[in-house]
């Protein structure tokens, strides 16, 4: 088990770093942030693009070590598994924390980060990779 763990680490690098950095965000407590004091809904944009984020990096290293696109593994840990995630983390914080709270419409503002990253991730980061990889060798 600890070498599947270790291997997953070695291969997806960024997105464990992101995985570890949401955490940490999620569960421990700030100061409120002044700057986006005068965006309207900035917190449910927040959740949106750090998901959607940590979905496009998981695409990314993805393509990035697979050439063949298998949907099934990609459905779980690239879509479902993220949202999944983010519902636990907002558990977490209703449940684990004083400071902090857990809110539905978090749980869909991630969600739907997570699905527009879905839908962008396929068809940009192949093509990136794809130049990249081409470039390499």
């Amino acid at each position: 088990m600890a070498n599947i763990v270790t291997n997953h680490i070695k291969r997806y690098p960024l997105a464990t770093l992101l995985l570890a950095v949401i955490i940490f965000l999620s569960l421990f407590p700030f100061q409120h942030v002044r700057l986006m004091e005068n965006v309207p809904l900035a917190d449910k944009w927040t959740h949106m693009l750090m998901y959607g984020g940590f979905c496009l990096v998981l695409w990314t290293e993805y393509l990035w070590h697979h050439s063949q696109t298998h949907w099934g593994k990609v459905l779980c840990w690239a879509f479902l598994a993220p949202i999944a995630f983010s519902g636990l983390m907002e558990l977490c914080q209703a449940y684990l924390t004083t400071y902090r709270s857990g809110e539905w419409l978090d749980l869909a503002a991630n969600s739907i980060g997570v699905a527009a990253a879905a839908i962008i991730g396929p068809t940009i980061l192949r093509w990136m990779v794809k130049k990249i990889q081409a470039r390499k060798g």
